[in-house]
């Protein structure tokens, strides 16, 4: 018998297939940091916005290999600021870096269950929650309660 693990509350994951998804990612972190020392930060004007959307999808999930992940913010960073990226996308990454930092995150786009194993899901700490929807607007995010909403609607 297979053991399972926990993917979030209430659902369980094959072992196994945790451990393939885990591979993925670190394959995928490897050929990220390949197209990078080749060709820099993978923007629109070299692999389109899909491209793109999908180079920073690769970063914000290379939780394994957090110093690349930051590394991947500044060149994103970059990018957005040459209009190479998108600036939603580099919301989540940014939270993402910030928060395993420990900082808190300034987008209000993580979420967990808790530094305690609480059992529902709640946004990770924010800075400053008062301007939170005019960060998110700037970055072409909608307001922080409908994406809150969306967030408990998928985890139930």
């Amino acid at each position: 018998m297979r053991r399972v693990l926990p993917a979030r509350r209430g659902d369980r994951v094959d072992e196994d297939v945790f451990a393939r998804l885990g591979a993925v990612d670190q394959d995928n972190t490897s050929w990220l940091r390949r197209v990078i020392a080749e060709h820099g930060w993978p923007g629109t004007s070299l692999v389109g916005e899909d491209g793109a959307h999908d180079a920073w999808l690769l970063a914000q999930h290379a939780d394994h290999d957090r110093v690349f992940q930051a590394e991947c913010l500044d060149r994103m960073t970059a990018a957005v600021d040459a209009g190479e990226a998108s600036p939603a996308d580099l919301a989540y990454l940014t939270d993402r870096v910030r928060r395993a930092r420990g900082d808190l995150q300034l987008y209000g786009t993580q979420f967990w269950y808790g530094p305690d194993g609480q059992d529902e899901l709640q946004p990770q700490p924010i800075a400053d929650p008062d301007r939170l929807d005019e960060r998110r607007a700037a970055a072409g995010l909608g307001p922080f309660d409908e994406y809150r909403t969306l967030m408990m609607n998928l985890h139930r």
